[in-house]
């Protein structure tokens, strides 16, 4: 299989746990593969709903800690504790779109610099402060992306996100996929390490 002829395409979601979990490992192998062109596309998750709505949070994150090493910090877990913060992945998604926009080679360390910022900081990803800090820790302009948030073609990139995640049949985050032409191919997420996603590209590349 010719490298030049495959690229990958990176299903998450903003409020997604085990997307936080592997973050890291897509990073390193991402950077370790500067060849291979990677989309990110947004999933929608959860919309407008309390985190106290989902009880097996808790554990969850105690898992992908154990797993993947990934931290939630402090902040984040006074959220989680309070059981009133609003997550919406259309908002969070909406905010990707419009720095995914303004530096397309970056949309990955954006994706990872949102999460970060949510369970890390605790703080919102639907708050347009949140960008301006990302866009400003990026060298970007910070309100040209905050403006670009309540612009109607930012909302109608995000659903249309969500419509190719549909297309292309994902309904679980993190899911990577690796395409070749027409063809995709399941490639990673989850818990895998940089370790395994590299032995599984051999495997496809050798």
């Amino acid at each position: 299989m010719k490298q030049q002829n495959l690229e990958l395409i990176y299903v998450w979601d903003a409020y997604c746990g085990w997307c936080h979990g592997f973050s890291n490992s897509l990073k390193e192998f991402h950077e370790n593969h500067p060849e291979l062109p990677l989309s990110v596309l947004s999933g929608g998750l959860f919309f407008s709903q309390p985190i106290g709505n989902f009880p097996h949070i808790p554990e969850a994150n105690q898992r992908i800690h154990q797993l993947t090493g990934a931290e939630f910090g402090p902040a984040y877990q006074s959220l989680l504790e309070d059981g009133t913060f609003v997550m919406d992945s259309q908002k969070a998604a909406i905010g990707f779109a419009a720095l995914r926009s303004l530096a397309p080679d970056s949309t990955y360390y954006f994706a990872s610099a949102m999460q970060q910022a949510f369970y890390h900081d605790g703080k919102s990803l639907s708050d347009p402060e949140t960008y301006r800090e990302i866009a400003a820790a990026n060298g970007l302009d910070p309100e040209a992306v905050v403006a670009q948030m309540v612009d109607e073609a930012f909302k109608k990139e995000a659903l249309s996100d969500f419509a190719k995640v549909r297309q292309l049949g994902v309904n679980g985050y993190p899911t990577l996929l690796l395409k070749k032409g027409k063809e995709l191919i399941a490639f990673g997420g989850a818990a895998m390490n940089a370790e395994k996603l590299e032995a599984r590209f051999e495997s496809f590349t050798s």
